[in-house]
This record gives structure tokens, C-alpha cells and sequence, in this order.
């Protein structure tokens, strides 16, 4: 019995090993010179990425504070809050919402009973700008819902990225899985279905799953948010993640439709890739390593996302983990990463002014090697830098932080 099992496991290792072969195969033609050579010939949409936010509004601010030796001050921080009975949460996703909206900024991540149950969902909630506060969440895509409308079952949902479009709809890209776990699964595109984007109203609906493989589209990830283009569309960083892992760069037009892809290194352990840009084509990717010594590495373009190159890694640890960066203006960067070598227990933001050289700027979360501080995210919204991350796998934390404004000026608990 044990030899039959034995023989069992083998063969299914030996199953699984050729199809991460095919499938990274397979990535190769669709993002290879020859794939790219067929893409020149087609209509591509401006490659120049938009500065987030837009150049002046902070101008100096970050890097000023960095180069003081002082840090940008924070003025709000706490825990967004929670759908009832939902004892579990995860990657969350930012979204600043437009100058007109109700809402500061958007929060999505999944919520349920724990990682992976049947109950998982994606649950929302805004920054009120009138009463300063988190309105209470909700939910805003179910699996099963999401499934029947698509056409096929979903298992599990997890990291939600949340974009809006050049007509200023939201677009929500999910990871959905069937059979198997999350090297399993697809990025499935929705969009907002409700006419408003008020929390209330809120609703999504499917657009398709990402055509990004030949065997059903599957072991494709999403977690970090888009880079913005000056077109209206953005570039999605995406992953591949089984046997092997590597980063994919997407590119979306403004209406979001997708338009192609290409993979962003060569190395085989790199996941989980955030964007930022030192030019209009000159951009880096900063990743996870999957590897519990490792330094977050660094993968480089500077033809606007066409090819793209490994660099060295950056001095700083991260113990296998998920970053996030934003680039808040011309040339500034930051950035929040695990900084413990042995845990998840560290979280801090640091700044850069070319994404290879990074100051710290302040903790935002100290605790134990048994504690754990996760999966952020990062968005520039009302002139202030807004941060989430995971707080013990049971709440999505934030903070907020501003280059000028008092303690307590703006909401929420400091």
C-alpha cells in the first residue's frame, strides 16, 4: 500500500511538474520576441505612464521630509470595519475615488470564516468625506453569484485589485479558483454594474476570465495595484505560480479591454510584483521572493513596459512577502514592506527617489515574530498617503499620513 502511494504522489508531482513546463512554455510564446514583433504590428496605446497623482501636487513634500531625517506625519489610523460574524480577512485593495464622490477612497479585500472556506467574499467599504469616518461594510461580490453569471464554478476568491477606467468605472480583478488551491487559480475581470459608486449602491459584474493560458486559464494571480497610463488604460501586475513562479506585466486600454501581455524576468521564484515610474517609460517592478532569506527584488523597462530586464535585488529584507509601492510624484516613491528577517511581525513605509535607494520614513506596525502585519496596499487620495494591510489575518488595518496637516485634523483615530 505505502509503494502504490508512493507511486501515486510520484506520478502526480511528475503530472504537475510538466504542466508548470507547458505552461511557462506557453507564456514564453505569448510574450516572447516573436510575440512581440506580431504586437508591434498592432495598434498599442500610449506607453507613457501617468504620474500618480498628477505632478505638483506633492511635489517635494516626501523626499524633503526624507532628506530632514524626519518622517511624513501621520493622522488617522484604525481598522476599517468588518461585515458581522466575519472572523477572518485579507489582502486589501485601495482605490482613491474621484473628486466629485462621496467617497475619499475605496477598500476591498475578502472576508469569511478563514482563508480558502466556501463563505469567502469580497467585502467593501468607503472613506465617508462628509462625516470623516469608515462606513460600515458589505459585501459586493459572492462566488456563487459571480460563478453562475460566468459560467463556470468558483471554489475560492481572493485579492481583489481594484482600477478605475478612463470613464471612470470601477473594475475589480479577482483571483478565482476552482478545483485545486490558489496556484490554481484564474484573474476574473468585473466591473461596476450599479449605476452609482456609492458603497450602498455598489454592485460588479463579470466580464470574463483573463485569456492568459491555454489550460483554462489557470495558475495567473493578481494582487498589487495597476500602473496608470496617460491613455486612460494601465498596465496590471500579474503572476504565474506553479512549480515555478514569475512576474506578467498586462496591458489594458481605457475602456478596459485587455490588450496583451508580457513576462516581466527570468527567474523562477518572483512573485507579486507593484509597479512605480522614475519617467514615462522608465519603471520598475519591486517583488516578493519566495524564499524566506530573501531580499525584495527588482525587475526594470525603460521602453514603457515593451521588454523588460532583471537588476539586483534591493538591500532590504522580506521574508517571503508581499510589498506594495506607489509613486506619489516626479521621481518619489513609497514603499511598505516586511522588514524583520525571520517574520511577518515588522511593517514599515519607506521612501525613495529612484525605487533602488530607500530611507525609512516611519513603523507602522512593531510586534512579535508570532505577530503578523501583511499584504498592504497604497493609494494618494485628498493630497494624503492612505496605507492597509492585514492585522493577524482578522481585521484589514489603515493609516493615513500627511507632509503638512495636524494630528486628529482628518478622521478617524490617531
Amino acid at each position: 500500500m505505502g509503494q502504490r502511494m508512493a507511486g501515486t504522489k510520484a506520478r502526480l508531482l511528475l503530472a504537475l511538474t510538466l504542466v508548470a513546463v507547458l505552461l511557462s512554455w506557453e507564456t514564453h510564446l505569448r510574450t516572447g520576441p516573436a510575440a512581440l514583433a506580431r504586437a508591434r504590428m498592432a495598434p498599442k496605446p500610449d506607453p507613457i505612464a501617468q504620474q500618480v497623482p498628477p505632478q505638483g501636487n506633492v511635489q517635494g513634500k516626501v523626499q524633503t521630509r526624507v532628506q530632514a531625517g524626519g518622517a511624513l506625519q501621520r493622522v488617522a489610523g484604525g481598522t476599517i470595519p468588518m461585515p458581522d460574524n466575519t472572523p477572518s480577512a485579507h489582502a486589501s485593495s485601495l482605490l482613491a475615488m474621484p473628486a466629485g464622490s462621496s467617497a475619499v477612497i475605496s477598500a476591498f479585500w475578502f472576508a469569511g470564516t478563514r482563508e480558502g472556506a466556501p463563505d469567502v467574499q469580497i467585502a467593501a467599504s468607503q472613506f465617508d468625506r462628509a462625516s470623516g469616518q469608515w462606513l460600515p461594510a458589505k459585501y459586493v461580490v459572492n462566488r456563487h453569484t459571480v460563478g453562475a453569471a460566468s459560467g463556470f464554478g468558483i471554489r475560492r476568491l481572493g485579492n481583489p485589485v481594484a482600477w478605475l477606467d478612463g470613464s471612470g468605472r470601477i473594475h475589480l480583478f479577482v483571483v478565482a479558483t476552482g478545483l485545486g488551491g490558489w496556484a490554481a487559480g484564474r484573474v476574473l475581470h468585473l466591473m461596476q454594474s450599479s449605476a452609482g459608486q456609492d458603497l450602498a449602491q455598489l454592485s460588479f459584474a463579470p466580464v470574463r476570465v483573463l485569456p492568459l493560458s491555454w489550460l483554462w486559464n489557470t495558475s495567473f494571480l493578481v494582487r498589487s495595484a495597476p500602473l496608470p497610463l496617460q491613455d486612460g488604460g494601465m498596465v496590471l501586475p500579474v503572476y504565474f505560480e506553479l512549480g515555478i513562479k514569475y512576474p506578467v506585466a498586462l496591458r489594458f486600454d481605457a475602456e478596459g479591454n485587455f490588450v496583451g501581455m508580457v513576462r516581466m524576468s527570468a527567474r523562477k521564484e518572483l512573485l507579486q510584483p507593484t509597479l512605480i515610474a522614475n519617467s514615462p517609460t522608465d519603471w520598475l517592478a519591486l517583488l516578493r521572493a519566495s524564499r524566506n532569506d530573501a531580499h525584495i527584488a527588482v525587475v526594470q523597462t525603460q521602453d514603457g513596459g515593451a521588454h523588460w530586464s532583471d537588476a539586483p535585488d534591493l538591500p532590504l529584507v522580506n521574508p517571503d512577502s508581499s510589498v506594495a509601492a506607489l509613486t506619489v510624484s516626479e521621481q518619489q516613491h513609497v514603499l511598505v514592506h516586511n522588514s524583520s528577517p525571520h517574520s511577518r511581525g515588522l511593517l514599515d513605509l519607506s521612501a525613495s527617489p529612484n525605487g533602488l535607494e530607500w530611507t525609512s520614513l516611519a513603523p507602522l506596525a512593531h510586534g512579535t515574530d508570532a505577530d503578523e502585519y501583511s499584504y498592504p496596499a497604497l493609494a494618494w487620495a485628498d493630497d494624503d498617503l492612505w496605507v492597509s494591510y492585514t492585522d493577524h489575518r482578522e481585521r484589514i488595518a489603515w493609516q493615513r499620513f500627511s507632509a503638512a496637516a495636524a494630528p486628529n485634523a482628518r478622521g478617524g483615530k490617531p
